[in-house]
């Protein structure tokens, strides 16, 4: 495949074999300052990765999101992300992680950059 970028009004996607590298340039292009990393336990690696890439921007690691984002888990990674005065999301992982960046977002004006190990849908879509 070819690399690309694609992008959207409030969404943008890059894609192609290393964008990962671009994850602290694309938190950066966002202005953000304090990151919260979220993602499921089985992916915790992908995020612990993130985190390193991130360096300081990294402020946490949440994981614990879950299949269809349980509202204890979206109340409990709210209530981190205000504690620590995050100014983006990033989820690393498939639909269930993204959706756990949504749900955290929904009441806040909180950037996502969604990272998808997977293609569930939920990458693309604005709920």
């Amino acid at each position: 495949m070819r690399p690309f970028v694609y992008d959207h009004p409030a969404q943008r996607v890059i894609f192609g074999i290393g964008s990962i590298d671009r994850l602290a340039d694309e938190v950066g292009r966002l202005g953000a300052r304090r990151v919260l990393v979220v993602t499921t336990p089985a992916e915790r690696r992908f995020a612990d990765d993130a985190a390193r890439r991130l360096g300081p921007l990294a402020i946490d690691v949440f994981a614990e999101a879950a299949m269809h984002v349980p509202i204890e888990t979206a109340r409990a990674a709210r209530k981190r992300a205000a504690e620590l005065k995050v100014d983006c999301c990033v989820a690393i992982g498939g639909g269930s992680t993204i959706g756990l960046g949504k749900a955290i977002a929904l009441e806040s004006p909180l950037p996502i950059v969604a990272v998808p190990t997977t293609y569930a849908g939920s990458e693309k879509t604005p709920i």
